[in-house]
């Protein structure tokens, strides 16, 4: 190896150790931000460590030439990292994936038949269950994050989606769509996912919001996933 070659690689691994640095607060920050929106049986250690793992990888992989900045890349990476070791851990049960999609799918049939927006009452008589195990149904469907656990590419597929532009216009409408459904929910599901999402709020304080208990923003928090999930269902299928 020549000197110029021995310096250039120095120089690199030094860049990389500054930018690890200098971003370890973000790991913490996503981590507390995730944790947030987990069971309690999730370890906010336990997303620090795999989150520092995606840091350091972004460190390694990032080149000014993908078009987004460092931090921007990075947070992608770190998060990815998290939901990766998320789904390794197998917290959530597949019977909680399945009775989602049963009701999204029977959300999506009544709403195609009816042309409005389909009553929890209606979506647990289709499903051939109480309106009390419907309830339950969508409330471990926010627990879990179904929508965002079950459907997120890796963290790689993920990153390198900055350097495709293909993908980077199929990921641009998917994301008007999903904009668009989110302004069509019903009105009280809608503000629930802006608190929750935009305003960062945990489920307790839009509870005391909306002047309502805990337990009934998760159910309204999941019925809203659920929508979204049945609206969504041919995007869904295109990005498979």
């Amino acid at each position: 190896m020549s000197a110029a070659t021995a310096y250039s690689a120095s120089q690199m691994r030094r860049d990389g150790d500054e930018l690890v640095v200098r971003h370890a607060e973000l790991v913490k920050r996503i981590a507390y931000h995730l944790a947030g929106r987990l069971p309690a049986s999730v370890e906010v250690d336990d997303l620090i460590q795999a989150g520092m793992i995606g840091l350091l990888e972004a460190a390694a992989n990032f080149t000014a030439d993908r078009g987004a900045s460092f931090e921007t890349y990075a947070g992608i990476r770190i998060r990815g990292a998290m939901i990766d070791a998320l789904r390794q851990l197998d917290w959530t049960p597949r019977s909680v994936h399945r009775k989602a999609r049963d009701a999204a799918l029977a959300m999506r049939a009544i709403e195609l038949a009816q042309g409005r927006e389909a009553r929890d009452s209606e979506v647990a008589e289709h499903m051939g269950i109480s309106l009390e195990d419907y309830h339950r149904v969508v409330q471990d469907a926010s627990s879990s994050h179904i929508s965002s656990l079950d459907d997120m590419p890796s963290a790689g597929e993920v990153a390198d989606r900055l350097s495709d532009p293909l993908r980077e216009t199929q990921d641009g409408a998917f994301r008007t769509a999903l904009a668009q459904a989110i302004a069509e929910l019903p009105e009280r599901e809608r503000l629930i996912m802006s608190l929750y999402y935009d305003d960062e709020l945990n489920l307790k304080e839009i509870g005391a919001v909306l002047n309502v208990t805990e337990s009934r923003v998760c159910q309204l928090h999941g019925q809203a996933m659920v929508r979204l999930r049945a609206r969504l269902a041919d995007w869904r299928d295109l990005r498979a």
